[in-house]
């Protein structure tokens, strides 16, 4: 598998978990843990946009 899928790929799963943490911490009422969905959401979209950027670099 290429760097470039592999990152995309890793990206939207970082983002569904990410996600899922979000709503688990709203229905908690846990901040804690949806400051932590929030982060990993980010982590998920750079991590997505560097593996669409190397593909476009040909990686």
């Amino acid at each position: 598998m290429k760097v470039s899928t592999r990152n995309k790929a890793a990206g939207t799963a970082n983002i569904i978990k990410g996600d899922t943490k979000v709503a688990a911490g709203k229905i908690t009422r846990n901040r804690l843990l949806e400051a932590k969905g929030r982060a990993q959401k980010l982590v998920g979209k750079i991590q997505r946009s560097v593996g669409k950027r190397q593909k476009a670099d040909g990686g």
